[in-house]
């Protein structure tokens, strides 16, 4: 029987390359579907720069500043100083983890930004570049807001200074006043209720009080925050009552200005301390003149937290002694 033969592959022609080699043939895209999707492309990229202003511009999304570009006295600042203690601290915050909380700003166009809030902090970096010269603290982080006008920024800046570091009553009724002189608010009332509206009405009425202190002494006082509350109220009352005594403690305070806070606010009791009555049967001749001179006339200080009356000076005697012993008693009989 004869045997089969095998059929075999046909050999590959000379030159033609092995079939796991040859390169498979390219599917084109129809144009239509390469239009599409450029334009989707396209498309998604503009939505996402929609969205990304959007977001700036609303105030969701911390962008970072140059500190050069924002312009700290875009408002008139309702913080008078900086506490010591408090901005170290601060300082060395932003020193060992960076600034962690934004400052608020608004657009005032050309690339320029007018601080809202965050004054202390612009502070505390622009001191730590001027130590280290160091880039990442020559930039704040911020949030855009868009204030529907200037009272609104007003508040958003005294708002935001009242919840994270208090104002002393004399800064309080500082913005009051210059917000009222600047035409923000038509008048004291419009301002303390728009500046102050969570505050009570006793504690608005005391900020208002202060306001007398603001306007006749602001450019006498050194030290105007540290001025207490009882003090404060004490010394708005007698500057009420005494036209001249404004005048008066300008005079004194720029003669001799006070090195501490300690000794321009025991200026102010003694100032503010009202006169004291005059003995029956006799009468109180004015300081300086020829009969009395003024080097005799006692200094009275009230001290009504400590419950005393002080007076001191070269007239102060045991006849002065005995009369105001027997007044006294005459009078609480």
């Amino acid at each position: 029987m004869a045997k089969r033969r095998r059929l075999t592959a046909a050999p590959l022609l000379a030159g033609s390359p092995p079939a796991e080699a040859a390169a498979p043939i390219p599917l084109r895209r129809p144009p239509i579907a390469e239009v599409a999707g450029e334009a989707a492309a396209t498309s998604a990229l503009a939505d996402m720069a929609q969205r990304f202003e959007r977001a700036r511009t609303e105030g969701r999304m911390i962008q970072s500043l140059p500190l050069d570009a924002i312009e700290t006295d875009w408002l008139v600042r309702d913080r008078l100083r900086i506490e010591d203690e408090g901005q170290a601290a601060l300082i060395a915050s932003i020193r060992a983890r960076g600034q962690q909380v934004p400052v608020e700003v608004v657009d005032l166009g050309d690339g320029r930004y007018g601080l809202i809030s965050g004054w202390r902090r612009i502070a505390a970096l622009r001191s730590l570049h001027e130590e280290t010269d160091e880039a990442r603290f020559d930039a704040a982080l911020a949030i855009l807001r868009r204030p529907a006008d200037a009272p609104e920024a007003y508040l958003a800046m005294v708002e935001e200074n009242e919840i994270r570091a208090g104002l002393s009553y004399y800064e309080r009724a500082r913005i009051v006043a210059r917000a009222v002189e600047a035409g923000v608010f038509p008048g004291d009332t419009a301002a303390l209720q728009a500046l102050f509206a969570a505050a009570s009405r006793p504690r608005r009425s005391k900020i208002g009080s202060f306001l007398r202190i603001v306007r006749e002494l602001d450019a006498a006082l050194r030290f105007p925050a540290a001025i207490p509350e009882r003090l404060g109220l004490r010394l708005s009352a007698a500057l009420a009552e005494d036209p001249d005594l404004g005048a008066r403690i300008t005079g004194e305070l720029g003669q001799n200005p006070p090195e501490s806070a300690e000794a321009e606010l025991a200026r102010l009791s003694r100032l503010a301390a009202p006169a004291p009555r005059t003995p029956p049967g006799q009468t109180r001749k004015p300081a300086g003149s020829a009969t009395e001179p003024s080097a005799q006339t006692p200094i009275v200080t009230y001290e009504p937290e400590r419950g005393r009356i002080t007076l001191t000076g070269s007239g102060i005697d045991a006849a002065l002694a005995r009369r105001l012993r027997t007044w006294l008693s005459d009078g609480q009989g």
